[in-house]
């Protein structure tokens, strides 16, 4: 855990607001460039498409009464580091549902960190040996505690996509159009009840 506390010290001072991180993903978009290393046509297409679905997420994201509660409630202090791209297809419904449990509780410090710019946080915190994003992770450095990690996608998601590499060896592209289906008509409560569950974990 030292060793992870020790990449996050060293790179946190790079990462950006939500804000930021929007505005970086729009004013590289207007240049006709996705963030990243890859700037072929597909992932500025990509990014054109993350960039509309998440702001469409922030407009349409609602939390329950009972939600807003248990997020109020946590009182301990914590980062909120989430590794992204703007190319991203599941980063584009996840980071507008962090934002928004972050707003809700003055506790949580909301940053996000390009995968590609800063590849050592996102090799000290792989999902399955891969590089997979959006990564969440929550932390304190001054108690020098690591909470919990996120990613990249909600629990059921995560069983979709698995099952379908069992069985298929891959994601075909109907696949991958199936769970954007499951992300619109889901509206985020799986999400919102992954990351909710792990926050209480924290109080």
């Amino acid at each position: 855990m030292e060793s992870k506390l020790s990449i996050i010290k060293q790179y946190l001072s790079d990462a950006m607001s939500y804000s930021d991180y929007k505005n970086l993903v729009k004013q590289l978009l207007d240049e006709g460039k996705a963030t990243g290393h890859n700037q072929s046509e597909m992932y500025l297409n990509y990014s054109k498409l993350g960039f509309s679905r998440m702001k469409r997420w922030e407009k349409t994201f609602k939390l329950d009464q009972e939600q807003i509660q248990a997020i109020k409630s946590v009182s301990t202090p914590q980062t909120w580091l989430v590794i992204s791209e703007g190319w991203c297809g599941d980063a584009a419904p996840a980071l507008p549902i962090m934002k928004k449990i972050a707003e809700i509780n003055e506790n949580i410090d909301f940053k996000v960190i390009l995968r590609d710019d800063f590849p050592e946080v996102i090799e000290t915190f792989l999902t399955n040996g891969g590089k997979s994003i959006p990564k969440l992770i929550s932390f304190n450095l001054e108690k020098e505690a690591l909470y919990f990690t996120w990613g990249p996608r909600p629990s059921t998601a995560t069983q979709m996509v698995e099952d379908e590499k069992k069985k298929e060896g891959q994601l075909s592209a109907e696949f991958k159009e199936k769970l954007q289906y499951w992300y619109n008509t889901d509206k985020g409560k799986t999400t919102a009840s992954d990351l909710i569950d792990l926050l209480k974990s924290t109080a």
